[in-house]
């Protein structure tokens, strides 16, 4: 490639490296490193195929000014906590809305699976839930309490054994994701199916709003964060399968990073999880606006927090970058 053509096929992209580089706001140290991987690239080019040319001087120069504020950037600020969760994650998040909406469809798909399995072969229900867990269950009802089951055990040992399950199954999710992403699926079904089979179970005793209103309390938050889990582990298998410009070696380990953080994000939300099925879940007699209350607020935030305020951060993000 001529050097002219090089030039005009990359000069915006330079320029809004530039401005990037030279405005006011705090980058990322993420965003930094991929800015100058993809510099010492241009770089690597121009000294191979235009030695001591103008273009190689200024690639050398702007490679220069990003490692300085990489290293500069470095320092990890007091609010580094904070500043993962308002900024680092969504910014990051942005790019894998795309894993996080096969994780989500796959699990709907296979919790209709359940539900239908369930409504056409008898002993589904039992062979998904467990014969203990169906007997039970059934002796509730008919004991006029179909949720007794959140009332057995005492509100923390209940709290805190729900959350460290909870854990362990986006774990699984995640780690599967080594697999290829195969095993990632394989808990979206696992989980789906059970999601899709216990509901059915209720519909067909007649109690449908009764448990949904009693276990999604907890369940919108719960079931929500394991799907993310799952986009973690399809985030993990992507890096493998698809490196695109990067090595495989090097796509894998980003693929690695991003999915630990996406892991690291849903902490927060496990604990409340566990929370409502702790402390919440278990008042029956709570009024249906209450709970409809606490449902649809749990959608919400994980609406909000995991699809809406990446994509507002990125587009601030573009506009900060492009003035």
């Amino acid at each position: 490639m001529r050097e002219a053509a090089f030039v005009k096929q990359n000069k915006d992209k330079w320029v809004a490296y530039e401005n990037t580089l030279n405005n006011r706001g705090e980058l990322q140290p993420d965003q930094l490193s991929d800015l100058y991987i993809e510099i010492t690239d241009h770089l690597s080019y121009a000294k191979t195929f235009y030695p001591r040319s103008n273009t190689e001087l200024y690639l050398n120069a702007l490679a220069s000014q990003a490692h300085q504020k990489i290293y500069k950037t470095k320092r990890e600020s007091r609010n580094r906590i904070v500043g993962f969760w308002k900024t680092e994650f969504p910014s990051m998040f942005h790019k894998h809305h795309r894993e996080l909406l096969i994780s989500f469809l796959v699990f709907v798909f296979f919790a209709l699976v359940g539900a239908f399995s369930s409504a056409n072969e008898g002993n589904f229900v039992r062979s998904i839930l467990g014969d203990g867990y169906v007997n039970m269950t059934l002796e509730n009802i008919e004991n006029g309490d179909p949720m007794a089951v959140y009332k057995d055990q005492g509100e923390f040992n209940m709290f805190l054994g729900i959350t460290i399950n909870n854990i362990k199954v986006a774990i699984f999710a995640f780690a599967y994701g080594i697999f290829l992403g195969i095993g990632t699926l394989y808990i979206m079904l696992q989980n789906g199916i059970m999601v899709g089979s216990f509901q059915y179970f209720f519909y067909e005793k007649g109690l449908l709003w009764e448990s949904a209103r009693t276990i999604w309390i907890h369940g919108t938050i719960e079931i929500s964060v394991i799907i993310i889990a799952g986009c973690a582990g399809l985030v993990m298998a992507n890096g493998m399968l698809f490196p695109g410009t990067y090595t495989r070696l090097e796509s894998f380990k980003r693929g690695v990073i991003n999915g630990l953080k996406i892991m690291i994000s849903t902490v927060p939300f496990f604990i409340i999880a566990g929370f409502l099925e702790g402390f919440v879940t278990r008042h029956t007699e709570m009024p249906d606006w209450l709970a409809i209350l606490i449902i649809s607020s749990s959608l919400v935030l994980i609406v909000y927090y995991y699809v809406i305020y990446p994509n507002q951060f990125k587009r601030q993000e573009k506009h900060a970058t492009i003035h």
